[in-house]
C-alpha cells in the first residue's frame, strides 16, 4: 500500500523523481503498461435493439399473438388487430424512450474528471490534458483544484481536500506527506493519498500518480457500475406470473373448446374458429396498457412531490420497500456544519440559536475574524465561501447581527501564521484601537494547555460536547506591543487567554426525524450507511430514532472481517455503519436482499452509486447529488429531502392496490366471458343446442371499451389513508396471495353466470335477442361491478363518491353501449337487435345483481373479520 510508504520509497517504486518528473521519452512506454487515465464505456446498444428488446416480455408476447390470431380467424376485423397492434407498438417505445435516458452513470463519471492538470516533466512545469497522465507523474495541486488521478501526496502546504462525493466525510481532508504505520486503513483515513474526483478547497502541494483510470477509487466503482447486473422489480415478476396464467390458460381453452365443438357437430374450421376467438378473448388486451397509463400518472403525481422516477416499474417497488439503507450527509443531515452549542467562562455550555448574550457574541466575533472563510450575497441569495467549519463560524455570527466585513473597520489583519495539522491551530494579527491583538483558534486541548487562565470547567465542556460528536473549536487572545518580527509558533501562541468553545455539527435535516417514525409505523427499517466516524454516526442516528437501545454501530472495518454468515447472523441488529467503502454499501443490500426484503437504496457521492445500482430502487439526491449517482438510481428526490422518499413509498403501495384491482377487474371480466361460452359448448354437447353466446366482436369490445374505461379509472382511485399503517408485502408474495385469486375466479363464475342465464332467456325468442341480451349483461355488469372493486368497504361507504373518473367511465360506458345496441347500422354491424322494454329492464337487473352479490359477501367478511 503506498500509505505504508514513505515518499522517497513511492518515487523510487515508480521511478519517478520528484523534482524533475518523468523524462518525456518514458512516457509511451509506461501508458503501455497502465492505458490512459479515462474511464472505460460499456458498449452500447442501438437504438433498433432496444426496441426489439421490449417485445420479450411474455405479456407483450402474449397481445402480439392475439393480433396475430385476431386478424387469422377473420380478416374483417382488423381494427381489433389494429389497436393490440398499437398498444404492443406504444408500450415498446415507452420502454425504449425511458431506457435510453439511463445508464448514464460512467458518461457523468468522466465528466467528473478534470479536464486538464499540472504536471512536472523534464523538470518543467506543464499543463496537459488529464486523460495523459501516467504513473509516476508529478502533479502540482492548488485550491479548487480537480484531483486527475489517484496519487500519494509528496508535499503539503495546508492542503485540504473535500471527499464527501467519494467516502460521504462531510468536512475537508487536511492532507499529510508523512508515512501511515497502520495497515488495512479505511479510504477516509489515508490522509497522505489523494483520489480522483475529489476537490482541493484549501492550501497546495503536490502529489505522484499511484494508478490511472479504471485503476483508480473511482475507476474501482465504474467496474462495480458495469459488472452489477439489474434484477427485474416486484411488479415486473408479478405481470410476468400473470402473463403465465394467461397463456396457459389460453391454450387449454383453445383444445377444449375446439373438441366440444367439434363433438356438437360443427365442422372442424368452424370449431378452430370459435376455440382461437375465445382465446384472444380470454386475454385481458387492455392490461398492458392500464398498467403502464397507471404508473405514469403515479409517476405525475410524484414529480409534484418532488421525486422524478427514471423507470416506471420503480414506483411500485418503492411502495413495497420493507428497508431502506440512506447515507447520512446530505440526505438525512443538512450537509452544512452549524454552530450548536458554546461555552464561555462567564455562561458556561449554552445551546446556540443564533441569539446569545454579549459574551456569546464577542467570542463569535473572535472566531469569525480569526478565519478566511466569507459571506456573499448574489442578489437575495446568500453564498458561504471557505472551509466548512470556518463558514459556520462566520455564520453564527452573521445570524447575531455582525457582518465580517464591518468587525475589520474596526481591526486590521496585519499578518498570520497558517493552520497546519502538526499544531493544530491558526494565528491571525489584528491592529486596533486597542493595540495590537492575536487570536489564535484550533483543537481545544492544545489551545487550553497554552492559556493562562482556563478552568477546569472548561476542560470538562470540552469533553462533553465531543462526547455529542460535535467538532469543538477554541479560541483565545494575547495582547502585543507591536507584531513581532519573527512569528515563531512556539512563542507566539503560548501565553495567551482563554476565550471559549464551540460545538459545531452536521445537524440532521428536521422534517427526517418524523419521515423515519412514519416509515417505522409502515414496517420500513431505516439504515443509515454512512463514510464519517463512528462516534457522529452514531450520535446522528441515536437522535433520528434509527439507532434504538439493543442496536449496533460498526464500522466498514469490522463489517469487512465479518464473514458471510456472520452478517447474516448480526445484520438484523446492525443500524449503522460508519466509515465505509463502497463495496461496504453493496454488501450490505445485497445481504438484506438476501433475507427476502426490498431494499431502497438513498445517496448523492459518486461512492453512493454501486448501491444504488445494486438496490432494489436507487433514490439519488437532486440537489446535492452527483451526475454518478442520478444516472445509476431509479428515482431522483429534487429536494433532497428524505421525507419524500415516505412520500413515494406511500403513493407506490396505492398504485400497487390500484394496478391489483384493475387485475382483478380486468381477469374476472375474462373469465366472465369464457366461462359464458364454455359452458354453452358443454350444453351443446349434451344435447341443448344453444349455439354461441357472444360474438368474437363482442368479446373484443367488453375487452378494449366498457373493462377498459373503469380500469383505467380504477387506476386513479386515491390512496387509502391508512395505507402507512400496513406491513411491507413480502419480495417473494404472489400476486394472488391473501385470497385473490380465488376472489378472481368466484367473481368471474359469478358474471358468467349472469351473463348466460340473460342469453338464455334472450335465446327463447330469438338467437339475436340472445346475444345482445348477453352482450348487454356483460358490458353493463362490468360497469356496475368496477364499483364493488373500488374498496372492501361496502359500495354505500362515504368513499363511494371520491374517484369522479369512476363515474365518467361509467357514465361513459353506458352511453357508448346503448349506441351500439340501438344505433340503426352499428347494431347491424354487432350482430345485435334492439330490445324491448321489458327486456332491457331484464337484462339491467341482472347487470346490477353483482352489486347485491358482492355487497352480501363484503358484509360477511367484514363480519368474520371483527370476530
Amino acid at each position: 500500500m503506498f500509505y505504508n510508504k514513505t515518499r522517497n520509497e513511492v518515487v523510487e517504486d515508480l521511478e519517478s523523481n520528484e523534482q524533475y518528473g518523468l523524462h518525456a521519452n518514458e512516457i509511451e512506454t509506461i501508458r503501455g503498461k497502465c492505458g490512459y487515465n479515462e474511464l472505460q464505456e460499456q458498449k452500447k446498444q442501438s437504438l433498433f435493439i432496444k426496441f426489439l428488446l421490449q417485445f420479450t416480455d411474455p405479456l407483450i408476447i402474449v397481445l402480439i399473438v392475439a393480433a396475430i390470431v385476431s386478424i387469422a380467424v377473420d380478416p374483417h376485423e382488423w381494427i381489433d388487430s389494429l389497436i393490440i397492434v398499437i398498444v404492443v407498438i406504444f408500450n415498446a417505445v415507452l420502454g425504449v424512450v425511458q431506457e435510453n435516458n439511463a445508464e448514464k452513470s460512467l458518461e457523468a463519471l468522466k465528466k467528473m474528471s478534470a479536464p486538464n492538470s499540472k504536471v512536472v516533466r523534464d523538470g518543467e512545469r506543464l499543463t496537459i490534458p488529464s486523460r495523459e497522465l501516467v504513473v509516476g507523474d508529478v502533479v502540482i495541486l492548488e485550491a479548487g483544484d480537480f484531483i486527475p488521478s489517484d496519487g500519494r501526496i509528496l508535499e503539503s502546504f495546508n492542503l485540504k481536500v473535500d471527499e464527501s462525493a467519494l467516502t460521504g466525510e462531510s468536512l475537508p481532508v487536511n492532507k499529510i506527506s508523512d508515512v501511515i504505520e497502520q495497515e488495512n486503513v479505511p479510504l477516509g483515513d489515508q490522509k497522505n493519498m489523494v483520489f480522483a474526483s475529489t476537490v482541493v478547497t484549501y492550501g497546495r502541494g503536490k502529489m505522484i500518480v499511484t494508478t490511472v483510470g479504471m485503476n483508480n477509487e473511482v475507476g474501482k466503482i465504474a467496474t462495480m457500475l458495469m459488472s452489477s447486473e439489474k434484477e427485474t422489480t416486484p411488479l415486473q415478476n408479478k405481470l410476468a406470473q400473470i402473463s403465465k396464467v394467461i397463456g396457459v390458460m389460453c391454450l387449454g381453452i383453445c383444445a377444449v373448446v375446439f373438441g366440444l365443438e367439434w363433438m356438437s357437430g360443427l365442422s372442424i374450421l368452424e370449431s378452430f374458429k370459435t376455440s382461437v376467438a375465445l382465446a384472444v378473448a380470454a386475454i385481458p388486451e387492455g392490461l398492458a396498457t392500464v398498467v403502464t397509463i397507471v404508473l405514469a400518472i403515479g409517476v405525475t403525481k410524484m414529480v409534484k412531490n418532488n421525486a422524478i422516477v427514471r423507470k416506471l416499474p420503480a414506483v411500485e417497488t418503492l411502495g413495497s420497500a420493507s428497508v431502506v439503507c440512506s447515507d447520512k450527509t446530505g440526505t438525512l443531515t443538512q450537509n452544512k456544519m452549524t454552530v450548536v452549542k458554546t461555552y464561555t467562562i462567564d455562561e458556561g455550555v449554552q445551546a446556540f440559536d443564533g441569539k446569545g448574550n454579549e459574551a456569546v457574541r464577542e467570542m463569535m466575533k473572535c472566531f469569525t475574524l480569526c478565519s478566511d472563510a466569507e459571506i456573499k450575497f448574489e442578489g437575495s441569495e446568500m453564498k458561504l465561501l471557505g472551509d466548512p467549519t470556518e463558514t459556520a463560524l462566520v455564520e453564527a455570527s452573521f445570524k447575531m447581527g455582525d457582518k465580517k466585513e464591518d468587525m475589520h473597520l474596526r481591526a486590521k489583519r496585519s499578518d498570520e501564521i497558517a493552520f497546519d495539522s502538526t499544531r493544530k491551530m491558526m494565528t491571525v494579527f489584528f491592529e486596533t484601537e486597542k493595540g495590537v491583538v492575536s487570536l489564535t483558534k484550533g483543537a481545544p486541548d492544545v489551545i487550553m494547555s497554552r492559556c493562562t487562565n482556563t478552568p477546569k470547567d472548561a476542560v470538562d465542556s470540552n469533553e462533553t460536547m465531543a462526547n455529542q460528536a460535535l467538532r469543538v473549536l477554541a479560541v483565545a487572545y494575547r495582547i502585543w506591543n507591536e507584531v513581532p518580527v519573527l512569528l515563531d509558533p512556539n512563542e507566539v501562541e503560548n501565553n495567551m487567554t482563554f476565550i471559549g468553545l464551540v460545538g459545531m455539527i452536521d445537524p440532521p435535516r428536521p422534517e427526517v426525524k418524523v419521515a423515519i417514525e412514519e416509515a417505522k409505523q409502515g414496517g420500513i427499517r431505516t439504515i443509515m450507511i454512512t463514510g464519517d466516524h463512528v462516534t457522529t454516526a452514531k450520535a446522528i442516528a441515536t437522535d433520528l430514532g434509527i439507532l434504538l437501545d439493543g442496536q449496533k454501530a460498526i464500522t466498514g472495518t469490522e463489517l469487512g472481517a465479518m464473514s458471510e454468515e456472520e452478517l447474516a447472523k448480526e445484520l438484523e441488529n446492525i443500524s449503522v455503519y460508519a466509515r465505509v467503502a463502497p463495496e461496504h454499501k453493496v454488501r450490505i443490500v445485497s445481504a438484506w436482499q438476501a433475507k427476502g426484503h426490498v431494499v431502497a437504496m438513498t445517496g448523492d457521492g459518486v461512492n453512493d452509486s454501486p448501491a444504488l445500482k445494486k438496490a432494489d430502487i436507487g433514490c439519488a439526491m437532486g440537489i446535492t447529488g452527483t451526475d454518478v449517482s442520478k444516472g445509476a438510481a431509479d428515482m431522483i428526490l429534487t429536494d433532497d429531502n428524505f421525507a419524500t422518499i415516505i412520500h413515494a413509498v406511500r403513493e407506490g403501495r396505492g398504485i400497487y392496490n390500484n394496478i391489483k384491482k384493475d387485475v382483478q377487474f380486468l381477469l374476472s371480466s375474462n373469465i366472465g366471458e369464457v366461462l359464458t361460452i364454455f359452458t354453452a359448448s358443454i350444453l351443446s354437447v349434451l344435447g341443448y343446442n344453444l349455439g354461441v353466446p357472444l360474438l368474437p366482436v363482442h368479446l373484443l369490445w367488453v375487452n378494449l371499451i366498457t373493462d377498459t374505461l373503469p380500469a383505467f379509472a380504477l387506476g386513479l382511485e386515491p390512496v387509502d389513508k391508512n395505507i402507512m399503517k400496513e406491513k411491507p408485502r413480502p419480495k417473494n408474495e404472489s400476486f394472488f396471495a391473501h385470497g385473490l385469486g380465488w376472489t378472481i375466479a368466484w367473481q368471474g363464475v359469478m358474471v358468467g353466470s349472469l351473463t348466460l342465464i340473460a342469453y338464455i332467456i334472450g335465446n327463447n325468442i330469438t338467437h339475436e335477442i340472445g346475444m345482445t341480451m348477453a352482450f348487454m349483461t356483460l358490458s353493463l355488469s362490468q360497469l356496475f361491478h368496477a364499483f364493488n372493486i373500488k374498496s372492501s368497504h361496502s359500495i354505500f361507504h362515504k368513499t363511494i363518491f371520491n374517484n369522479k373518473y369512476l363515474w365518467g367511465a361509467l357514465a361513459v360506458g353506458m352511453i357508448l353501449q346503448i349506441a351500439v345496441m340501438y344505433v340503426p347500422g352499428l347494431n347491424t354491424i354487432f350482430s345485435l337487435e334492439p330490445l324491448s322494454l321489458e327486456l332491457s329492464m331484464t337484462a339491467l337487473g341482472l347487470a346490477l345483481c353483482p352489486i347485491v352479490i358482492v355487497e352480501i359477501v363484503k358484509l360477511f367478511k367484514n363480519h368474520i373479520f371483527k370476530k
